[in-house]
């Protein structure tokens, strides 16, 4: 039988390095406190050696950050850089911070601004929660759309025939015994959502997480965004969700107001 080996060029070598390098950049940002190299080597599946030539190539673009006191490496400060022109694309992420800022304070708990993206919900700013414990769910954090009270949200704002398409398309993923796996429930939940200008996540994105989640409008008239509130569980009981709700609703609102947008109709 023949064998055939896979034939390794410059170009083939220099794509592999460039997608290597962006899978330790995604370690590092999703590690505030840091890694050693032996960690992010392991969690790559990649040798000690490689890594380490991969993020010194990285430091001396300042895309990572070498702590020799302690071993470790943080992201750099180009990286941040060159994250931020999403925001700049995205004309609504520095308008809605104020407004984040407004519904931690009001709520003590982490406020997020998240978009669709490439089907699942992306959380893009966020202001956390003073407590000391809180929920946090990164910016840059991807989660299944229907476990996201922000991506339910954004959902509720299509034709019903939109989302059974969307679910055929990607099914659902649930991450909790709370997430959603049906067609059924998910839709008792969008009716829901349009009944009451808000969506929760009732912990079906982790477990002993709440989120409360509304639309922000464009001036096209589509969700082009939603804020929410996410704590645990323990300090979003039942009593405060509706209260919770209708504050975020009102911020939401009046971001939108603020962009120069409005909904449909």
């Amino acid at each position: 039988m023949e064998r055939y080996t896979e034939v390794t060029t410059p170009k083939t070598e220099g794509v592999q390095s460039v997608v290597r390098a962006l899978r330790l950049l995604k370690l590092l940002s999703l590690n505030d406190e840091g890694l050693r190299v032996s960690d992010i080597a392991r969690q790559a599946g990649l040798a000690v050696s490689t890594t380490h030539r991969l993020l010194t190539t990285l430091e001396r673009q300042n895309f990572a950050q070498f702590e020799p006191d302690r071993a470790l490496w943080h992201v750099g400060r180009e990286a941040f850089a060159v994250g931020a022109a999403f925001g700049r694309r995205h004309n609504f992420v520095a308008p809605a911070l104020p407004y984040l800022r407004r519904l931690r304070d009001l709520t003590r708990e982490t406020a997020n601004l998240g978009i669709l993206d490439q089907d699942e919900l992306v959380t893009i700013s966020q202001v956390e929660s003073r407590e000391i414990m809180r929920a946090i769910s990164p910016p840059g954090g991807r989660v299944p759309t229907f476990c996201s009270g922000m991506g339910k949200a954004i959902l509720a704002t299509w034709e019903d025939a939109d989302i059974a398409a969307f679910v055929a398309r990607t099914g659902f993923h649930p991450m909790t015994k709370r997430s959603h796996r049906d067609m059924t429930t998910a839709m008792v939940d969008i009716k829901r959502i349009r009944s009451r200008g808000y969506a929760l996540d009732d912990e079906e994105h982790v477990t002993g997480l709440r989120c409360l989640a509304a639309v922000v409008w464009s001036a096209q008239g589509e969700a082009v965004c939603a804020i929410s509130v996410s704590g645990l569980a323990a300090r979003l009981p039942d009593a405060r969700l509706d209260a919770i709700g209708k504050q975020v609703a009102e911020a939401a609102r009046e971001l939108t107001q603020k962009l120069g947008g409005a909904p449909p109709g």
